[in-house]
């Protein structure tokens, strides 16, 4: 459901809109020779009430197409679509640096990897955990059973609770919290058991459910200091401003449960024998900052916030994912995509148990294109990606002063028409040469391909992310044949302030999906 503007709201927006037109004077002079409309340009309330509707990307998008590949959204932010403006602003040696927008993910009033602002201490951060995200690893001994492990667990849900793992939304939540959880922090000091049934476990995903985390996000982006305030009330004050609608949302807040979750592992973890931790040393994210804290002068909390913003980003986005791979494949209209698949799946090796193997996964081809395809048109995090420069810079021939925010975004560029040819159909052909085999890594349609970003700042999460999509997309269609049992319903998710869900559906739902799956005979 879009959030509907109550009539106080949008009086009160006016008010703002009016005092940002009298106060941008200077920011129009300098950005006055990129193209957008009058009202973006001179207020940034103007793309703030695109958000507050749910569809700012949306918005965004519609400029991109009236006023070309760069275009003005803010009285000191600039919208680009293009590959030059990619390298420029994200690739390396790229002077943009992230900005403050990203201190809203903070956790327990601490930077992290994703939070940081500057590239010296991401990249300090990141040197210390990138090899437990390499692809050599995520693909090795200690956690490839990981996961194979964790697609059991789902497979197993669908045969013990057919009916509640039928709702795909929840039940792949419980899918990629277990396996994010053990990856951070080990079976035993924070792994979940979702998937076997734990209710504490699965309690944890209710506070992401809420479609109130949408209004706290765009509190927080929009009146920083006045959301920080009211959302530290307590007792009357609190019960009040409750009482009068003007909490964002209610407790808890967003999270709040799987950051409490994270900071008692963290310190079970800490409590931990020396023993298992030394072991624990190369196999877990905590493991590993805890044996260099010292070194890199790393506080406790500095770890936990670390962990934590880990587990949470590794929840959502892949489990967000899967669903919608599962969903497209299972609409009638698909099904030849799906029986595709799974002819090419048949012809895959095997373990012991009869799972795929993940590190062999990565040469199938239309498995490949389908997961690609699913990513491009239903990115987990499609949103614009705001970065500042403290020099002026020239992008696609346009100066662009110091200070300035500019970005991109997946969702603008996933839709460019000249690159994708009928951008909102779900064709995961396009992705492959005539001979079946993917298309070069140099085609124009892989350059322009962002689900993960790019440069430095990269999903550092990306191997591990497609280890879990891959094996258990395989495992399922060799195993069943699913279909949607809302055709003409789109699931929707939320990420950030927006909604996100198949536009060219009738209907949304969000965070609800179900299929129907049957499980494959000799016969059939």
């Amino acid at each position: 459901m879009i959030l509907e503007v109550p009539c106080r709201l949008w009086i009160a927006l006016a008010i703002i809109l009016l005092y940002g037109v009298f106060r941008s004077g200077s920011n129009i002079a300098k950005l006055k020779t990129i193209p957008g409309p009058w009202l973006y340009a001179t207020t940034r309330f103007r793309l703030a009430v695109d958000a507050w509707q749910a569809r700012s990307v949306q918005a965004i998008l519609s400029l991109h197409r009236q006023y070309g590949p760069v275009v003005r959204i803010g009285p000191n932010e600039v919208s680009f679509n293009s590959l030059s403006a990619l390298k420029a602003i994200y690739g390396a040696g790229s002077v943009f640096e992230r900005t403050d927008f990203y201190r809203m993910f903070d956790v327990y009033g601490r930077p992290n990897l994703f939070t940081f602002g500057s590239g010296k201490l991401h990249r300090d951060r990141k040197k210390l955990i990138s090899h437990i995200y390499a692809n050599q690893t995520v693909l090795g001994p200690d956690f490839g059973p990981l996961v194979q492990n964790k697609v059991t667990g789902f497979l197993s849900l669908l045969e013990q609770e057919p009916e509640h793992a039928s709702e795909i939304f929840g039940s792949l939540h419980y899918f990629s919290l277990d396996a994010i959880s053990e990856f951070v922090y080990g079976p035993d000091y924070g792994g979940t058991k979702a998937l076997s049934g734990c209710k504490q476990s699965r309690e944890l995903i209710q506070d992401i459910l809420n479609p109130a985390r949408r209004r706290l996000a765009w509190y927080t982006v929009h009146f920083p200091a006045y959301t920080k305030w009211i959302t530290t009330r307590s007792g009357l004050l609190e019960r009040c401003i409750t009482s009068l609608g003007l909490m964002p949302m209610r407790k808890p807040y967003t999270y709040s449960g799987i950051r409490q979750h994270a900071l008692r592992a963290f310190h079970s973890f800490r409590n931990a024998p020396a023993l298992d931790r030394v072991n624990a040393a190369d196999n877990t994210v905590i493991g590993r900052l805890l044996k260099v804290q010292e070194m890199a002068n790393m506080t406790d909390m500095d770890i936990a916030s670390e962990c934590a913003d880990h587990l949470l980003a590794g929840i959502d986005t892949t489990a967000d994912s899967l669903m919608f791979m599962i969903w497209a494949l299972s609409l009638p209209q698909h099904q030849e995509y799906q029986e595709r698949l799974r002819r090419e799946l048949s012809r895959i090796s095997v373990d012991a148990s009869g799972f795929p193997i993940p590190k062999e996964l990565t040469q199938l081809p239309y498995l490949n294109a389908v997961v690609r395809e699913c990513l491009r048109l239903y990115s987990p995090l499609p949103t614009f990606e705001p970065r500042s420069s403290t020099v002026d810079t020239v992008i696609d021939g346009y100066e662009i002063p110091a200070g300035t925010i500019a970005g991109a975004s997946p969702f603008c560029l996933h839709r460019d028409e000249g690159v994708f040819p009928s951008p909102l159909s779900f064709r995961p052909e396009r992705w492959l040469t005539s001979s079946g085999t993917l298309v070069p890594e140099s085609d124009l349609r892989n350059r322009y391909f962002w689900a993960f970003s790019s440069g430095a700042r990269m999903c550092i999460g990306v191997h591990l992310a497609n280890a879990e999509m891959f094996t258990l997309i395989a495992a399922l269609y060799r195993r069943y044949k699913t279909s949607a049992r809302h055709p003409d319903t789109s699931p929707g998710i939320t990420s950030r302030f927006e909604v996100f869900s198949d536009e060219t559906m009738p209907k949304m739902v969000e965070h609800e999906c179900w299929i129907d799956f049957v499980k494959l005979t000799e016969s059939n």
